[in-house]
């Protein structure tokens, strides 16, 4: 006889969650449609970070970096790594919203495909028009592959197109499903997608916004400055985008575009790999230092940063430091799912 399925049961929910065998809690409940609080979905961010009850839980691939000693003295447990032994009660926080819908699975087709810039293709997908996606601007989806794998992209269009999805994909070195992207993919294309998921949205103030991308981080960012200027926003809006090199900067016109049309935002970009022998006069090092240099009075701003695992961690760790109030960051973590990332390092 096989292993019996265990229990994870969510307080103060009720909520009963059943998963496979080699399955993380936080992945059975987002294949149940339960949407708990999360980001990088790699163990380093903290954000599903939950109280064990009852129970035992098991990191078959190490314990996660995001854990320290204190959280697990506190029966703290990180949701998206985190696989139940038996049967386990967990204390976690299940994100239900005015507004937002519930978790879906969904048939969608590549209706365009655009390169962006040498590694980023805009995909745009859409979903059966009796189908559509309600969501909230800064969430994101998951695209369903083989073998019950999936790949993490933030949604960079508006909400009030529910049944067309903009996605920035960048190119993974040895990356599948990005490869696939680049080579395979064509505009017709059926894929399969779960979504709305994550809480990276918007929060309901009157505070200006100081938003800090890094690479792709500039998707969701995108999806909420969409969605601010059909409000008619009027608050300040100061955006640092940070890339490696001139030719990553893929979409300026977008961006003049907002400045012409907000009634108040600026935006920075910012180079980590200028060079030496580059003609770059702008803004070069790391994006959060240089917002943190850029702008005074960082109490006053909501702070939204989407990226690498890096920048978050660093933003939320230096921007308080430098006057920021850590209640008022908010963050999206972005990260190589975990068979892409063996798949680097067997290729190193």
């Amino acid at each position: 006889m096989g292993r019996e399925q265990p229990t994870v049961l969510l307080q103060p929910n009720g909520l009963e969650l059943h998963p496979r065998e080699g399955e993380s809690i936080l992945d059975s409940a987002l294949r149940a449609g339960v949407n708990l609080p999360h980001s990088c979905k790699s163990g380093n961010c903290g954000s599903c970070i939950a109280r064990l009850i009852e129970g035992e839980v098991s990191y078959p691939f190490g314990p996660p970096m995001g854990l320290n000693e204190e959280d697990r003295r506190n029966r703290s447990v990180l949701l998206c790594k985190a696989q139940a032994v038996g049967n386990v009660v967990v204390e976690a926080q299940v994100i239900s919203r005015a507004g937002q819908a519930q978790v879906k699975r969904l048939p969608c087709r590549v209706q365009e495909m655009t390169v962006l810039c040498h590694d980023v293709m805009r995909l745009v997908l859409r979903l059966p028009a009796v189908e559509p996606l309600e969501f909230l601007p800064g969430q994101y989806v998951d695209l369903m592959l083989s073998e019950g794998r999936r790949r993490s992209f933030s949604i960079a269009s508006s909400p009030s197109q529910p049944t067309l999805l903009e996605l920035h994909v960048r190119r993974v070195p040895e990356g599948e499903f990005t490869g696939q992207v680049f080579e395979q993919i064509t505009s017709g294309a059926v894929l399969r997608l779960q979504g709305p998921l994550g809480n990276f949205t918007l929060q309901d103030s009157t505070r200006p916004w100081l938003m800090v991308a890094g690479g792709t981080g500039l998707a969701p960012i995108k999806s909420m400055l969409d969605w601010a200027l059909e409000q008619a926003e009027q608050r300040p809006i100061r955006l640092y985008w940070g890339v490696r090199r001139p030719e990553d900067l893929y979409a300026v016109d977008t961006l003049e575009r907002y400045v012409s049309e907000f009634n108040d935002f600026a935006w920075t970009p910012v180079l980590s790999e200028a060079g030496a022998e580059s003609d770059w006069r702008g803004e070069t090092g790391l994006v959060h230092q240089a917002a943190i240099n850029g702008l005074k009075d960082l109490w006053s701003y909501d702070i939204y940063v989407a990226g690498p695992p890096g920048l978050v961690n660093a933003a939320r760790e230096e921007m308080p430091e430098a006057g920021a109030n850590p209640a008022s960051i908010f963050f999206d973590s972005f990260d190589y799912a975990p068979d892409s990332l063996r798949a680097i390092a067997a290729s190193d």
